[in-house]
């Protein structure tokens, strides 16, 4: 395994960051709530506040209002993506407005190939949460026009259609999968490249 950074956020979404009407809709993200931990489970994450309170993310398959899909219970992205996008679309852009769960510090952008064989988390305990199957998560018109700060009124043109292409390629995120046991992570745990058995 390579160590590629540390977690430095983690975050829930606890509403849809999509609001309005199906033709109207615009990124609102005041429903992100950073966390000090982080709950693992098949069926995605639920953060815990300072005071072990739960708060559901709606990516959850057992969230009322669930958005789950299959394939996108646990969301990642990385501190080098948000300074590529902060240089094209502006500072307003901070670290986790793009809604991920775990937040990893890396100086290098990180490319789908990098993490064919998924990723490891080591936790204050000494134990190891495995992600896999990481695919890119393709970004939303919605959070487009969020980035390039386009009127909501307006119809999407030309330029939106670039900042799609340009959030995409992982640079948005990328979407996990986790099977193994209820697992706590943490700001600070340590986050590993997996390479393939021998």
């Amino acid at each position: 395994m390579h160590l590629i950074g540390i977690i430095t956020r983690l975050q829930v979404q606890t509403t849809s960051l999509k609001v309005g009407e199906r033709n109207r809709r615009s990124y609102d993200p005041s429903g992100i709530r950073a966390v000090p931990k982080l709950a693992i489970t098949p069926g995605g994450v639920f953060g815990l506040d300072d005071e072990n309170n739960r708060l559901d993310d709606v990516h959850h398959r057992d969230h009322p209002a669930s958005k789950n899909r299959g394939d996108n219970a646990i969301s990642i992205g990385f501190t080098s993506h948000y300074d590529e996008m902060r240089q094209a679309y502006g500072e307003h852009l901070i670290d986790g407005i793009a809604g991920e769960n775990i937040l990893i510090a890396q100086d290098l952008l990180i490319g789908e190939d990098d993490l064919r064989h998924g990723i490891a988390i080591e936790t204050s305990s000494g134990t190891m949460v495995q992600l896999d199957n990481l695919i890119v998560a393709t970004p939303c018109v919605e959070f487009s026009r969020y980035a390039m700060r386009f009127p909501a009124d307006q119809r999407p043109d030309e330029t939106v259609t670039e900042t799609l292409q340009f959030l995409n390629d992982g640079m948005r995120g990328y979407y996990a999968s986790y099977s193994g046991p209820y697992a706590e992570v943490r700001v600070g745990d340590r986050v590993f490249v997996r390479w393939p058995e021998a």
